[in-house]
């Protein structure tokens, strides 16, 4: 958990995130998470709490801090679009949280940011068609079926073929890409899928999950890329937004090098990229 507040350091002491640039969320709506999560699961989240069975799902204890801590998560990516929707680009120095499915949460994700930033903006009629590019090492399977067969939404993982989860859910596209692949194989699928994301589909805003566990090291990655290789990743997506003219959207998702100043180090890198 640390290197949330590291990350935000990071920028600050950098010069690269002026206060002008910084927006500070409330928790989200609960009537905005029910757009996305059944009443059911929400139930148990704000009142009865969840049971040994979903903790050990999700990763970490159920506590009430953790509801706000995740409530406020959604609300920085509901803001952040909102930001990019205007401005063009903005990001959370949180979220991403795409294990996240309707009924319950997993892979210390609790409710699905993005999902429930999508359905808000689309139930305001400022927002039709998204599109999502996950390049976490781990398949976004909750938001894979949140999605599933809604041609609003059009999601895009590149991930871990071996990697969690063990069962894949269905994406728009999904590329499984082996253990120990380097910075010029990634490189090179990312450039070959990348287009393919827009020949049919033509989207309103681009939500990019920047997972880090790709990195060389990372805890759950076993993936080979070097900070060179996640900077040239990061550069492209945000060339590709650009090329397009569409707002873009960045999130952090997953990151866990051994030390939490490494992996703050390596989230960095997006929000550097996208202010050059």
């Amino acid at each position: 958990m640390a290197k949330y507040t590291l990350i935000y350091d990071l920028l600050r002491e950098r010069g690269l995130l002026p206060a002008s640039s910084i927006v500070i969320p409330e928790e989200a709506a609960r009537e905005d998470l029910a757009r996305v999560h059944t009443e059911d699961y929400l139930q148990r989240l704000f009142e009865t709490g969840l049971s040994t069975l979903e903790q050990r799902a999700l990763g970490v204890p159920w506590t009430p801090r953790l509801l706000r801590r995740s409530r406020l998560a959604v609300q920085g990516t509901l803001l952040a679009t909102r930001a990019a929707l205007a401005d063009g680009r903005a990001g959370n120095l949180a979220g991403g949280t795409h294990h996240a499915f309707a009924d319950h949460g997993e892979g210390f994700c609790v409710l699905n940011d993005v999902a429930i930033t999508i359905r808000r903006l689309q139930h305001e009629g400022l927002l039709r068609r998204a599109l999502v590019i996950d390049l976490d090492v781990h398949q976004g399977n909750g938001t894979a079926a949140i999605f599933e067969g809604d041609e609003s939404v059009f999601t895009f993982s590149m991930h871990g073929e071996r990697n969690y989860p063990a069962r894949k859910m269905r994406s728009s596209l999904d590329v499984g890409l082996p253990d120990g692949i380097d910075d010029e194989r990634y490189l090179e699928e990312l450039e070959r899928h990348l287009p393919l994301l827009t020949q049919s589909f033509r989207p309103e805003v681009i939500f990019y999950l920047a997972g880090v566990d790709v990195a060389a090291g990372d805890r759950y990655g076993r993936f080979a890329l070097s900070d060179a290789g996640i900077r040239a990743r990061d550069r492209r997506v945000i060339e590709f937004a650009d090329q397009l003219g569409l707002p873009l959207v960045i999130t952090l998702a997953g990151g866990y090098a051994a030390d939490a100043l490494r992996t703050a180090l390596l989230h960095s890198i997006v929000f550097e990229e996208a202010i050059r």
